[in-house]
């Protein structure tokens, strides 16, 4: 008997949001509205959606000893996530500045702090986490060398899910665990690199698959996803809403897919359901406040 549904291995931000007509070019400077601060980061994140539809969530992280810090721990306390992985202090807590237009597509440059600082020892000591927790999901705003040792601890009946965020390349050994690896388009170009010979999103995920992971999802945003696995590739429609700010929906999208594939859900069942649960997050504002419970999810 598993303790935990999911256990995010992951970043924490403090997330700096500005409201803009357009985003500025190449030395341009363009006014914005009011500074607004919200807890974020992929992890955080992650952890935060899965607790709201349900889960039980644990957060393995690092924060600063500092207010931001404080807003985090928090923030995942009051959506029910356990913290008793959250480490605290080594750096400043992290920090991400988000522009958003009147579209609601989003801008995003990250100061990683302390989530920098969350070491492959940190991993090794959370040992206790990974063998208690059905899922592990983790993102790229970690160390790699910490997302390898995540890989190599997580416990042989339980799964792994990468959403490989900011994207770069992925050793082979994370590769292999992967069931699935979570992509959208730009990050899909980044892992295949010039293996990225077509414009369609059904060889992306065919050649993502053939790098190693056990299975793979590419997000298209409205479009809804792409599943892979060696049974074939396989489309997923969306729900057609009105998007206000889609901050943070590809968290609520991998934290939902991961929390399902625990629950027994196939990857096709899962996927559908993580792309209802990302298209009630845009809409609404901001990351973790956009979140839907499962009676939102279900109204959609």
């Amino acid at each position: 008997m598993y303790d935990y549904d999911l256990l995010v291995v992951g970043s924490a931000n403090a997330d700096l949001v500005i409201a803009v007509e357009r985003r500025p070019g190449a030395g341009e400077t363009v006014l914005g509205g009011d500074l607004a601060v919200h807890p974020g980061g992929k992890g955080a994140n992650q952890a935060v959606a899965a607790a709201r539809l349900g889960a039980r969530t644990v957060l393995l992280a690092r924060v600063g000893d500092d207010a931001h810090g404080r807003l985090l721990l928090e923030s995942q306390r009051a959506a029910g996530v356990d913290t008793v992985g959250v480490l605290v202090g080594g750096a400043p807590t992290g920090v991400a500045l988000i522009t958003v237009d009147p579209s609601g597509d989003n801008s995003i440059v990250v100061s990683p702090g302390a989530n920098g600082r969350l070491t492959p020892t940190d991993i090794r000591a959370a040992g206790s986490l990974f063998h208690a927790s059905r899922v592990v999901s983790a993102q790229l705003e970690i160390p790699l060398e910490t997302v390898v040792e995540v890989v190599r601890g997580i416990a042989p009946d339980s799964r792994f899910v990468l959403n490989p965020s900011p994207p770069r390349p992925i050793p082979a050994e994370v590769l292999a665990a992967c069931d699935p690896l979570i992509v959208n388009e730009h990050e899909a170009r980044v892992v295949l690199g010039d293996a990225c010979v077509s414009e369609r999103p059904e060889d992306w995920a065919r050649l993502l698959l053939a790098k190693g992971p056990r299975s793979v999802v590419v997000t298209l945003g409205a479009e809804g996803a792409l599943v892979a696995d060696a049974q074939g590739v396989a489309r997923v429609p969306s729900v057609k809403v009105a998007a206000v700010d889609t901050t943070g929906a590809g968290d609520a999208f991998t934290a939902a897919l991961a929390w399902r594939l625990g629950t027994g859900a196939s990857l096709t069942e899962a996927a559908a359901y993580a792309a209802r649960v990302g298209a009630a997050a845009v809409t609404k504002r901001g990351a973790q406040e956009s979140f839907p419970t499962e009676e939102e999810v279900a109204r959609l």
